[in-house]
């Protein structure tokens, strides 16, 4: 009896000594970089600090000099985003740029995002060989059925305990993305390659890590969260669902260019913003263009089997810059800056390159609610290409509509995300400017009815205006983007903001009843909803990028090999002198006694006096103000009466 007595007093003594082994583990995540390695603005031509992993990287080093445990991974489109990128891309060297800084870095993983798919399968698969790093992707297959990429991997690192103790862990890591890359790369993807489900892959590689021998189980996931806790297979945004699946320790998520946590998803299911957690998961996303850095802090406690097991967990994300204060709050790596030199010199030289002149200038303050020179020119632009390509075709005699959105509109981009290009000489970089992404020019065939519901779709933009509400309504709905803001020349039509929108943010139909465009005509007469028109737009929105109704790939009659952006370079460079200016074929209409109110950059209100549809009503902190549609004035009334503070002077 006595023998037993002290086998227990044994056991109960090695329980309360393996219980006291307790070890403190950050993880630290970039994603989105978008070829923002230097901290600098390649449109602007000019150093910027609020971007660049090159001040990312002073975050890394100090969350790494602050834990004795620390890992460190990547979520993603890092290869495609600025003229950096596109240079990479065609002139690749041994070791990408890009990579080459994540290797001095000493990155433990990466895992791919969609945009890095933008070049092509060849272009990623050299990008990727050399890194000195685990590359992961669990939701890609080949024709064959296997992964197209390594699924998973399995680190084994040493670290030590709150005691100073040795142990080592095996990390085991699982990489997905959006499986829309099948359309917004159909023509890079089609016959290669196919993509599954995110949570269904995390469902299936999550256990085999476990049998395996992991002792926690990462996944890094390119989504970001939906508000529907719901969501069909295959569905773009599932963060919350991925946080359901068991056996998942962390999720370090992307492409959302939010950061989590943060306010902005104070209201998603499951979350829990105070602690960084997802139905109880860790969870951290940092923002985009190398704006942040993601911290996971974990606590991990072994227990009496000898498994670890996180006891607690806290995600947090690091700013480099103050966007209150309008101020830097870390400097650049320098020495990892050099690194890159001989590609950010070759890049500017690029960017710098005359290509034209402008009589007036060009920007994009105020795109989102009024037609725009900044979005005209670039639908200018691939209508002229098109219909030199249709000449002499059965095509030919088709109504030819175009179709072109605002990219750099504010938003979760930023303060500085505008285009603004002063009257004169405009350079190569200008021309980048006003068309940010390597897309290609596409032509679909579609009925005058689709036309109308593409118009629908886009028009969703809009937060829904009461007329019995107050006096004044945000006009904008801050869920939306502005990529997906199609404005379509070669018709005329007005947009109805009392009405509901016709379409959620994914393509569903919502409100059946519900017509936010009003008088559309083509040629001054209603259009013919059962004629047949087409409409150029680029290879993202032909083959459903953005979930415009009836527009997912199948009605695709021409192909280009084009860039929009080399097509716009061209159409700029043989006009030699153009004056850019919006034809007006559309607008909101007003809200009587409403007053429809929009966040803009304060920059943009040195340009008010060429703007006669908006006035300037309040400045903000950051760098933002408020702004106002006016109402369009009777032919030759006298400009409106207002209380609106003056216009600050230009800088």
């Amino acid at each position: 009896m006595r023998r037993l007595f002290f086998i227990t007093l044994l056991l109960a003594a090695g329980l309360t000594h393996s219980q006291a082994q307790t070890l403190q583990l950050r993880l630290l995540e970039t994603s989105d970089l978008h070829m923002n390695l230097l901290d600098w603005d390649y449109y602007q031509d000019k150093q910027s600090s609020e971007v660049g992993l090159v001040r990312a990287a002073t975050l890394i080093a100090q969350a790494r000099a602050e834990s004795a445990n620390s890992l460190l991974f990547d979520n993603g489109d890092l290869l495609q985003g600025t003229p950096l990128g596109d240079r990479a891309a065609r002139h690749p060297s041994a070791v990408h740029p890009a990579i080459r800084l994540l290797n001095a870095l000493h990155y433990d993983a990466a895992n791919l995002g969609n945009h890095d798919f933008n070049y092509g399968l060849p272009a990623l698969r050299l990008a990727m060989k050399g890194a000195k790093f685990p590359y992961i992707n669990a939701n890609v297959l080949s024709p064959n059925g296997k992964q197209a990429f390594t699924p998973t991997t399995l680190l084994t690192r040493k670290f030590t305990d709150t005691e100073g103790k040795p142990h080592t862990l095996k990390i085991g890591l699982i990489g997905v993305v959006p499986p829309q890359i099948m359309e917004w790369d159909r023509q890079n993807l089609a016959g290669r390659v196919t993509a599954q489900d995110m949570v269904q892959t995390a469902r299936a590689f999550a256990p085999k890590l476990r049998a395996q021998g992991a002792d926690l189980v990462l996944l890094i996931a390119h989504t970001g969260l939906d508000h529907d806790a719901d969501l069909p297979p295959g569905s773009e945004y599932v963060a919350v669902q991925l946080a359901q699946v068991p056996g998942i320790d962390a999720l370090l998520l992307g492409h959302q260019h939010e950061e989590f946590p943060g306010a902005f998803f104070k209201d998603y299911p499951g979350v829990d913003i105070e602690h960084g957690l997802i139905h109880g998961v860790p969870a951290v996303m940092p923002g985009r263009w190398g704006s942040d850095l993601g911290v996971i802090d974990m606590t991990l406690d072994r227990g009496a089997d000898g498994h670890w097991k996180v006891r607690a967990a806290q995600g947090a994300v690091r700013p480099i810059f103050d966007a209150k204060q309008r101020k830097p709050l870390v400097e650049a790596d320098e020495k990892l800056a050099h690194l890159v030199a001989p590609e950010h010199q070759a890049t500017l030289a690029d960017m710098r390159r005359p290509v034209a002149r402008i009589s007036a200038p060009l920007f994009s303050y105020f795109s989102q609610v009024q037609d725009d020179p900044s979005v005209q020119i670039v639908s200018d632009a691939q209508a002229a290409y098109v219909r030199r390509l249709l000449r002499g075709t059965a095509l030919e005699k088709l109504p030819l509509l175009s179709a072109a959105a605002p990219f750099k509109a504010g938003g979760r981009q930023g303060v500085s995300s505008y285009t603004d290009i002063p009257a004169g000489a405009i350079a190569a970089k200008n021309v980048a400017d006003l068309y940010l992404y390597p897309n290609t020019v596409q032509v679909v065939k579609i009925k005058g009815a689709e036309v109308r519901e593409w118009l629908e779709m886009a028009a969703g933009q809009y937060a829904r205006i009461d007329p019995q509400g107050p006096a004044v309504q945000d006009l904008l709905d801050p869920e939306a983007r502005s990529y997906n803001a199609d404005t379509v020349d070669g018709v005329s039509y007005e947009i109805d903001v009392t009405q509901a929108p016709r379409y959620g943010i994914e393509g569903k139909l919502i409100n059946t009843q519900a017509h936010r465009i009003r008088n559309l005509r083509y040629q001054g007469q209603p259009i013919d909803e059962a004629a047949d028109f087409l409409v150029v737009t680029n290879n993202y929105r032909a083959n459903g990028g953005g979930h415009f109704p009836g527009i997912n790939g199948s009605r695709i009659v021409l192909e280009t090999p084009m860039e929009t952006r080399q097509v716009l370079g061209a159409y700029i460079a043989a006009q030699k002198t153009l004056g850019p200016q919006a034809d007006g074929n559309w607008h909101v209409l007003p809200v009587p006694g409403v007053r429809l109110s929009f966040t803009s950059s304060a920059a943009g209100a040195k340009y008010l006096p060429l703007v006669p549809g908006v006035c300037l009503s309040g400045l903000l902190e950051g760098g933002w103000a408020r702004y106002e549609l006016r109402p369009p004035a009777a032919p030759g009334a006298p400009a409106p009466q207002t209380d609106y503070p003056p216009v600050p002077p230009a800088n």
